[in-house]
This record gives C-alpha cells, structure tokens and sequence, in this order.
C-alpha cells in the first residue's frame, strides 16, 4: 500500500502542485481512508518528504568516454522535455512552491544538485580538466537554463542549443568532442535513462 500511495502522490503532486492536492484528494484517488493514509504517512511533510526522496534516482557512470557521457546527457534532457507530462523540475518546483527553507524538501533538492554535481565533476576529472569545478558549474547552467526555459516555451530542442554550447565549453577546455557528437544519439537510443528522469510522472522502475 505504502508504494501504492507513493505512486499516485507521485503523479498528483508533480502534476498539480503540492499545495494544490490535499489529503483529501489523494484518498480519494487511491480509495481508502484517511486514517489509513496516516498510518503510512503521518503528515503531508512526510509525505512531501517521500515523494521526493523516491525521485532522488542516483545517476550512473560507465566506463564510456567522458565526453560522451556528458553530450550524452543533454540527449536525454532532451527526450524528457519533450514529454507531455513535462513539468519541470520537481526538485525546484517543490522548493519554490512551499517557500520554507527550514522544509525537508530543501535538503533533497540541494542532495539532488550535489549528486549531478558530482557525476559531472567525475567525469570532467577523467578528461583532466584543469578547471574541472567552474566548468561543471557551467554544465548545470546549460542543464537548468534549457529545463527552465523549456517550461516556458513549450521547446524541447532548446536542449539541442544547450549541448551545442556544452560542445563549445568542452572544446574551450581542451576536449574534442567531435568525434563523439556522432554517436551520441545512437547511444541515447540504446539507454533510456533520462537525465531529468526526476521531470515527468513516473512509476517505481524509471
């Protein structure tokens, strides 16, 4: 039952908004009681809390070029934008829509910018970048400048503009990635993992 709540919370709340779906509604959904809602969840905090939690999906690194991995990357943001259940971030979102910086929520979602942080960092100590923390900062700009905007214009290949200027970051850094940005498409057909996985509503094996 607990995952079964997790699930419709899931979609309701990325969906709607947190402040917009009251416990009502989530029984209602999933039809059961109140008190057995409480049982699982004692408050909605909690319940903030859990949602989010079962987003924080680690990100993985292979063994392929570094390069690729990080092109790779703004592929996926890509896919995920272009999903009609594109919302945003919900890391973002969240924190934006309960503006209390003593919430829970804030400490998942700065958990949640860490971890990209990190992969991004490892990565770019692979390609022995000489400035490899400013240039991870860089990444993310492009990463939040293309979700954020994507909200507003509806545009899914202004993650196709990002990844152009991730190119030009990279190659201003000493990387060629060229030879790469070939075979960055045919790879991100092969793994469906979405970098914005945390972007859409999805259910427990995304």
């Amino acid at each position: 039952m607990q995952e079964r709540v997790l699930e419709t919370v899931d979609c309701l709340f990325y969906r709607d908004g947190i402040r917009a779906v009251g416990m009502d509604k989530i029984t209602a959904e999933i039809g059961i009681s109140k008190r057995t809602l409480y049982d699982y969840f004692p408050s909605k905090d909690r319940l903030i809390t859990a949602y989010l939690a079962r987003r924080l999906i680690p990100i993985s690194i292979s063994e392929r070029p570094a390069e690729e991995q990080i092109l790779e990357s703004f592929v996926h943001l890509e896919r995920s934008l272009a999903d009609e259940e594109f919302r945003g971030c919900p890391f973002v979102d969240a924190v934006v829509e309960l503006k209390d910086p003593d919430h829970a929520a804030n400490e998942i979602a700065l958990s949640f910018r860490n971890q990209r942080h990190s992969w991004l960092l490892e990565l770019l100590d692979r390609l022995q970048i000489a400035h490899p923390e400013s240039l991870a900062m860089q990444l993310m700009l492009l990463i939040d400048g293309a979700t954020a905007a994507a909200v507003i214009r509806r545009d899914p290949k202004l993650a196709r503009a990002a990844r152009d200027a991730a190119r030009v970051l990279l190659a201003a850094a000493g990387v060629d990635s060229n030879d790469v940005s070939a075979n960055v498409g045919a790879i991100a057909e092969k793994n469906n993992r979405s970098w914005v996985n945390q972007a859409k509503c999805h259910h427990a094996d995304v």
